[in-house]
């Protein structure tokens, strides 16, 4: 099989018909001149970036005027694939005739959607995104210089997913908010993970502070932490209003304090069946285990104090029912 096969076609399927236009003949793709600034009136801006992960560079030229902040010409230089051609090219002609203020607000995103032949279908292979992030990543470089400030001042948040941009705090809400506990869906809902996959875990191409896993389970603490605090606040509440699961803690709970040690001693134990409300009364179903299942006390004196415990601590209206 050749390099550029794949099933069901060649490499060139996953690419977008402008993408590969663009490739061949990219429409902003040049340099602009001191010289050339000066007669627009402009000041002329270079700002150069590269991606370590592939080697690919760019350079971005800008002709702003100072006076408007107005991007009033918009070129590049690419050393590296054609996807970074492209890219480079789709994000000089976006910054074009922008300030420099909304020409930051241009993401990669913006990059890669314009770059489609429809909304739907991505105009790059996945482990080619991030050739955008490095046409983002430029925008960012050369308003900095044009502003005097560093370039990282820009960004406000943490990025955990390059690629699609999405930050820690919209990771870690739509996690909680939709209760997600894959990957898969986080990618679902958030495109995070979906490209170069370096954001899932370590040993992707680049290294990140925390990974979706590492994200997945803080959620996954802090939902037992929150189980706990509910299990322990079931204590105060009264016993019918509690849900199943806190009844049956908490009469787990007298059991294991009142009666458990003395069954033991004998030689036997119980465990609790189920419990269900039934009219005015609650009905606890248990099971005798060992030396307690048939004993002639099981199901009188035996039966009654567990009864009369559980109504002592718990409710007056709980009925023990043995089966």
């Amino acid at each position: 099989m050749g390099m550029d096969s794949l099933i069901g076609g060649t490499i060139w399927d996953e690419y977008s018909q402008k993408v590969t236009d663009l490739m061949n003949n990219p429409k902003n793709m040049g340099e602009i001149t001191e010289d050339q600034a000066k007669e627009m009136g402009a000041k002329l801006i270079v700002a150069d970036f590269g991606a370590e992960s592939c080697g690919d560079a760019v350079r971005l030229y800008w002709a702003v005027d100072p006076k408007t902040d107005k991007i009033l010409e918009s070129k590049f230089k690419s050393f590296g694939c054609g996807t970074a051609i492209a890219s480079s090219d789709t994000m000089a002609e976006l910054c074009f005739g922008k300030t420099v203020d909304e020409a930051v607000k241009i993401t990669n995103i913006d990059v890669e959607m314009a770059m489609r032949d429809n909304p739907d279908t991505p105009a790059v292979p996945p482990q080619k995104m991030h050739c955008s992030v490095m046409a983002y990543d430029v925008i960012k470089k050369a308003a900095a210089q044009y502003k005097g400030v560093d370039m990282e001042s820009f960004e406000e948040e943490v990025i955990v997913c390059e690629c699609a941009r999405v930050t820690l705090s919209t990771l870690r809400e739509v996690i909680r908010l939709n209760d997600l506990t894959t990957v898969e869906q986080i990618t679902d809902y958030t495109k995070a993970g979906a490209f170069c996959k370096s954001c899932i875990r370590p040993g992707g191409h680049e290294e990140k502070d925390i990974y979706l896993v590492d994200l997945l389970e803080e959620y996954e603490k802090e939902k037992m932490s929150k189980a706990a605090d509910a299990s322990g606040a079931g204590a105060d509440m009264p016993f019918v209003d509690m849900t199943v699961i806190q009844k049956l803690k908490a009469v787990d709970k007298v059991i294991d304090d009142n009666v458990r040690q003395m069954l033991i001693m004998d030689g036997g134990d119980m465990e609790i069946l189920d419990i269900k409300e039934n009219g005015a009364n609650i009905d606890i179903y248990i099971r005798y285990l060992g030396a307690c299942n048939g004993c002639a006390s099981s199901s009188t004196g035996t039966l009654f104090a567990i009864e009369n415990i559980l109504k002592e601590k718990l409710d007056e209206n709980i009925r023990v029912l043995p089966i």
